[in-house]
């Protein structure tokens, strides 16, 4: 068979070009001695100093394992997510989950051993030094007394005791004895303390942080981070960031260009601490006691699921003494709780929650916290974003409700997210709030959906069931607002006082708080869970906490202008020259018997 020339030549230029390429492409690949972009480098090639001897958890980063929900799935099926045909570029690189089940990192549970002292406790005891060490009072001479009066003006504080008292003072050990025998896993998490301050006086501030760093074992403080909530005090700004130097790097300040609020400012305190692996919120004004983080860490070690709340002793603003927090049981133990005007409260700890526990000074569930002292673990802090509220609903074991701001918005966001029909209960003790706007919360809504998280009846059945006695559901609103006398403009102001304190006759200024009053269906004349009713004088009235069985005496007569004390049959009477008020005879010629109740709007 004979082959065509012109086919030779074309498959002899085809095999020629081939064999350039494989000539071309041994020359530029790298020899084995040569530096290759994508080979593993060795750790003499990595760089020296702070990036090899950079903090390290004592144990890696837990991971986590548990049932996965396909959120952009369910976007998708409810028609709010993004168009499927053009899949969005985070969804292509990583499908967004869920996961609430505990981390699979092991931890040993802590162990009581009643005979031997615990290995966190610290072996010698702290040495005493200056005025107000061990939480002994530190009282000032008269000489004094204008200073320490505009400190306590200017910062809340006492602040000329607490600059001659040592940042680094000894506290006194307010445990109970049994807390000093717990053997904890040494593994624990590391963390990052978040301390937030705005115009904070220097030495409460400063005394915090030493407190940390003192009582803190090294191995686990990851870092302390401080935010500065747009300070304009010049102590808190070239000295703080010169003071903090001598800790090289481990206490970190982060200053925000305007002010946020504690809330926000603490978000941002969470997306500053990179390096520890749970995060501890404090206050700018506290100090930690004797062997604090244990305790409070174990139990998040062991689940990540877990938000822990220490018991916050006391400390006088004035003396700077320290006591035991007041109230609970006999052991001095509370779980935290709310009223329905959601002001936050302590209950005793309840036999129900005793019974789950083998020792006094186990940890116990609470539904609610204060918000200022908490720990939480970093990475689910995130997954929860600003919706820690959620924490039992969704299937967490520990944490209730936030009641840590004074901004009516933020309470009518999280009883319309999360109460139900549990809601109209803040409502009939905040009327105010009815009309007040707050914002989108479609977004908190889609959250608690999407991470089927459970009814607040079942809530307040498991968890919270124990409030309801101590804080019964209020009953329906009669008339709310101002009490103001009839065409003038003075109105009842409690003037903040409670328990047996007395009302006053002041302007009316129109703002609810102390002159804001409702009268209900049980005739209980209130503000928030204190009640008007009459004092040991038989004409003299007074506002004090009260039940929804007690003091259940008034009758507001609309058409009239009147308010009755049914049990005496007197009216409310008033003094706008003497600021007084008090019940009297009724008599329909007297102007000062005449009150009109106005409406008020929360703004």
């Amino acid at each position: 068979m004979r082959l065509k020339v012109g086919f030779v030549l074309r498959s002899c230029l085809v095999i020629g070009a081939f064999l350039s390429l494989v000539v071309l492409w041994s020359f530029l690949s790298p020899k084995p001695s040569e530096d290759n972009p994508f080979a593993k480098r060795e750790d003499s090639l990595l760089p020296k100093g702070d990036l090899v001897d950079q903090f390290k958890p004592v144990v890696p980063w837990p991971h986590v394992e548990g049932v996965e929900v396909d959120l952009n799935s369910i976007r998708l099926k409810q028609g709010r997510g993004n168009n499927p045909e053009i899949p969005n570029q985070n969804q292509a690189i990583q499908q967004q989950y869920v996961t609430f089940k505990p981390h699979s990192n092991t931890y040993t549970s802590p162990t009581l051993k009643k005979d031997i002292l615990g290995n966190f406790e610290p072996k010698e005891l702290e040495a005493f030094g200056v005025p107000g060490e061990a939480g002994k009072p530190f009282v000032l001479g008269p000489d004094y007394k204008e200073a320490v009066q505009a400190s306590i003006k200017e910062y809340g504080f006492n602040m000329v005791a607490s600059d001659m008292i040592s940042l680094d003072r000894t506290v006194n050990d307010l445990r109970h004895e049994e807390c000093k025998h717990w053997h904890y896993d040494d593994r624990l998490l590391t963390s990052s303390v978040i301390i937030v301050f705005h115009n904070e006086g220097w030495s409460t501030l400063m005394r915090t942080v030493h407190s940390v760093i003192k009582r803190t074992p090294r191995r686990y403080l990851a870092e302390i981070v401080m935010i500065d909530d747009f300070s304009n005090k010049v102590h808190l700004k070239e000295r703080l960031e010169e003071y903090i130097k001598q800790w090289n790097g481990l206490v970190k300040l982060f200053r925000n260009e305007k002010r946020e609020g504690l809330i926000q400012a603490r978000s941002i305190g969470a997306q500053k601490a990179t390096t520890g692996q749970v995060l501890i919120y404090l206050d700018a004004h506290c100090e930690v006691s004797v062997n604090w983080y244990a305790p409070l860490v174990a139990p998040i070690s062991k689940d990540r699921t877990i938000c822990t709340v220490p018991l916050i002793d006391y400390i006088d603003g004035n003396e700077y003494t320290m006591e035991a927090q007041q109230g609970g049981d006999e052991d001095g133990l509370a779980r935290g709780a709310w009223d329905w005007s959601l002001l936050w409260k302590r209950v005793p700890l309840s036999d129900r929650e005793k019974a789950k526990r083998k020792y006094t000074t186990e940890p116990y569930r609470s539904p609610a916290m204060a918000g200022g002292l908490f720990a939480i673990e970093r990475d689910y802090f995130f997954e929860f974003g600003s919706a820690v509220v959620s924490c039992y609903l969704c299937h967490v074991p520990v944490l209730g409700i936030f009641t840590d701001s004074r901004d009516g918005r933020n309470y009518v966001r999280v009883v319309e997210v999360w109460w139900d029909e549990y809601k109209d209960y803040f409502y009939a003790s905040r009327p105010e709030t009815l009309t007040l706007a707050y914002g989108d919360i479609s977004d908190l809504k889609r959250f608690r959906e999407e991470h089927r998280c459970k009814s607040f009846q079942w809530f307040m059945e498991e968890i919270a069931y124990d409030i309801p006695m101590h804080y019964p559901l209020p009953p329906k609103n009669v008339e709310w607002g101002e009490i103001r006398g009839f065409e003038t403009s003075y109105c009842i102001d409690s003037m903040g006082h409670t328990n047996g304190g007395t009302p006053e006759i002041g302007p009316c200024h129109r703002m609810g708080g102390n002159q804001l009053f409702r009268i209900n269906e049980a005739n209980q004349l209130m503000q928030y869970d204190q009640c008007i009713t009459r004092g040991a004088d038989s004409s003299a009235i007074i506002i004090t906490h009260c039940d929804m069985n007690q003091h259940t005496e008034w009758k507001y007569f609309k058409d009239l202008h009147r308010f009755t004390h049914m049990p005496t049959g007197k009216c409310l009477d008033r003094s706008d020259l003497l600021h007084k008020v008090f019940i009297a005879d009724c008599d329909n010629s007297k102007t000062t018997q005449k009150w009109e109740m106005n409406n008020i709007v929360a703004v």
